[in-house]
Order: C-alpha cells, then sequence, then structure tokens
C-alpha cells in the first residue's frame, strides 16, 4: 500500500469531484486513478517544466485546483561521504518538488483567494533522520518552505499542512529487522491511518499534521534543552547503528 494511494482513497471517500494522480510510475499513477475515477499522469516532480505543464493540463481540465498533494519523497542512507550527486537527487524530490508544485499553483490560487497545500514532509523535519543525512537536511528544508508558504501567503486564502508522520509501512519502511528503521517499525502506521490524519488536519486547517503524537512531544523536549535531547539522539544512534 503506498501513501499516494491511501491519500487518493480517502479523498475520494470524502467526495472529491476529481482526483488527478501523478507519479513517476505510471503504470502506478493509473492503477490508483482507476479506484477513485480519477485521471493518473507520468511526472517526475523534480523537474519543474513537468510540474508546471502538469498544472496547466488540470487547469485547463477543470478550472482551478483547490488542493495540492506534494507526497513523492526519497531516502538515500549515508551521511557526508556521500557523492554530491546523490544529494541533489533527493534534494530534487524532497525539495524542489515541493517549490515547483508552490511556482506552479500559487498564481491561480491568489487570483481566486483560495487554495490549498498539503506537503508530506517528515518526523526528520522536526527532529532529525538518524542514518541518512540527505532526508535530515531535505526534510528540515521541505519544513522551512512549508512554514514560509504558510506565513507569507495566508492573508491571500492560502493554506498550507505539513504532514510529518514517522514510521509508514510503506515501501520506504520496507521490513525491517535492524537500525533506526527497526525501532520506526514498532510503532509505523498504516498509510490509511496516516491519510485519516491528513483529512482530520486539513478539516481543521492544522498547519503541523502529526499522525504520531509523540513528535510533538519529542519536538518540545528538543526546543526546551537541545544538549539533552542530542544526546539522547546520540544514544539513539550508538543502539542502532553500533558501528
Amino acid at each position: 500500500m503506498t501513501q499516494r494511494g491511501a491519500l487518493c482513497r480517502r479523498f475520494a471517500a470524502e467526495g472529491a469531484r476529481a482526483i488527478v494522480v501523478a507519479d513517476i510510475d505510471e503504470a502506478g499513477a493509473h492503477d490508483v486513478a482507476a479506484q477513485v475515477s480519477g485521471t493518473g499522469h507520468r511526472v517526475d516532480v523534480s523537474d519543474e517544466a513537468q510540474i508546471s505543464h502538469l498544472v496547466n493540463e488540470i487547469q485547463q481540465q477543470f478550472g482551478h485546483i483547490d488542493i495540492f498533494c506534494s507526497n513523492a519523497g526519497i531516502l538515500v542512507e549515508g551521511g557526508a561521504e556521500l557523492p554530491i550527486a546523490d544529494f541533489d537527487r533527493v534534494w530534487g524530490i524532497n525539495v524542489r518538488a515541493h517549490l515547483h508544485a508552490a511556482q506552479a499553483v500559487l498564481p491561480g490560487m491568489i487570483a481566486r483567494g483560495s487554495g490549498y497545500l498539503l506537503q508530506t514532509v517528515s518526523a526528520a523535519g522536526l527532529l532529525s533522520q538518524i542514518g541518512s543525512l540527505p532526508y535530515a537536511i531535505t526534510k528540515h528544508a521541505a519544513l522551512a518552505l512549508a512554514e514560509w508558504l504558510s506565513i507569507e501567503h495566508h492573508h491571500q486564502g492560502i493554506r498550507v499542512s505539513a504532514l510529518c508522520p514517522q514510521g509508514v509501512r510503506t515501501a520506504m519502511l520496507g521490513e525491517p529487522t535492524s537500525g533506526i528503521a527497526a525501532v520506526l517499525a514498532e510503532t509505523a502506521l498504516t498509510p490509511e491511518q496516516v491519510a485519516d490524519a491528513a483529512v482530520a488536519g486539513l478539516a481543521e486547517e492544522r498547519f503541523l499534521i502529526l499522525p504520531h503524537p509523540e513528535v510533538a512531544e519529542y519536538f518540545l523536549r528538543k526546543a526546551t534543552d537541545y544538549e539533552r535531547w542530542l544526546r539522547g539522539m546520540r544514544r539513539l544512534r550508538d543502539r542502532t547503528h553500533p558501528s
């Protein structure tokens, strides 16, 4: 089960008039679209031109976009030793995709005086990601982008939510038996549970949507005693990556 599919099915259950599914996996996009009577498109979300073309096509067909969900994300394990190409690839999906989407849809939303951006970030954007420097960096940046958009465009009728789950039972998490993934798997939610949390957060127009409520407590500890939080993260790192 993909997070993309769960979100689409949940929106369909809420009565969405038209659902457009975009993914670099064209077959997967069409499969999900068929389940919700929508349309599927192959799109590389890291490519500004492809996002712009998709948005223009949707607006021509349906008139406007009420909500744009930026849900794509990738993870590469490793630290500062990784080649810059790996950082660039993760940056393109985890950050630029959100930016390209905002650049494409904001003019129409602002002109209309309403619109919603749902950006899947991660609890890593509030905390960090043990074992993957590119993921930690890009998720912090994605959260900063969402914050800025919310601050700058709220008065124009634009709403922004950052969906920040911890472990989710998708292909990205896999079937972990060790490392930080095994820790995340202990409290991992299904994609359907995350989709339910997303819809509830959208209904309340909450900026920060936390399917795992405990993330708020972790974030509070980080803010109130950064040194203690770092010590705890180092201990977790040593436990999950003993090398």
